[in-house]
C-alpha cells in the first residue's frame, strides 16, 4: 500500500528521485548570491548580487542544465554535499530534510505556490542585482543582512 504522507517526510534525500529532488527546491535562489567567506572561519558575507544566469524576477536560472559550464564555480547541491555547504541558508529545504526537521509552510510544496514564501521575504526575488549589472570591482562594496521575518 503506498503510502500517504508526502514523499520528503518518508524518504530521506538519498532516496529520491530527480524530479522529488528538483520540487523540493523552493526556488528562493538564496544560493545563488555571490558571497565571500571570511578568512579562517566557516563564516560568509552575503551580497545582493545574484549569478549572471539567474533570472531576478522569477528566481529561474536562465541555463539550468548547462549552468555548470557556463558557470564552472556554481556549486551542484546534492544528497552528498548538503550538509557540507555551510552557506546555505537555515530555510533550505535540503538542509531542513537532511537534518530531519519539517518544511516551513510557506514552502510551495506545502502552500501551493511561491507567494507566501516571496511574501515573507526568504526569495531573493525583486531583491537583487545581477552581477551582469555591476562592475567587478565594485562587488566588495555589496554587502546585506536579510531581515528575517518573525513567522520562521
Amino acid at each position: 500500500m503506498a503510502s500517504t504522507e508526502p514523499f520528503w517526510q518518508t524518504k530521506k534525500l538519498t532516496e529520491m528521485s530527480e524530479e522529488e529532488w528538483e520540487s523540493l527546491c523552493d526556488r528562493c535562489a538564496q544560493c545563488c548570491q555571490l558571497k565571500f567567506k571570511v578568512a579562517g572561519s566557516s563564516k560568509y558575507i552575503m551580497t545582493p548580487v545574484v549569478c549572471k544566469l539567474l533570472d531576478t524576477d522569477t528566481c529561474r536560472c536562465l541555463f539550468y542544465d548547462s549552468r555548470h559550464t557556463l558557470v564552472p564555480d556554481c556549486v551542484e547541491i546534492s544528497p552528498s554535499n548538503v550538509d557540507s555547504l555551510y552557506w546555505l541558508p537555515d530555510t533550505c529545504a535540503y538542509r531542513l530534510i537532511a537534518n530531519g526537521k519539517a518544511l516551513y509552510d510557506w514552502h510551495p510544496l506545502i502552500a501551493g505556490d511561491s507567494q507566501k514564501m516571496r511574501d515573507l521575504g526568504v526569495s531573493v526575488a525583486n531583491r537583487t542585482i545581477s552581477e551582469r549589472d555591476i562592475h567587478p570591482d565594485d562587488l566588495a562594496t555589496q554587502v546585506i543582512k536579510w531581515v528575517k521575518s518573525s513567522d520562521e
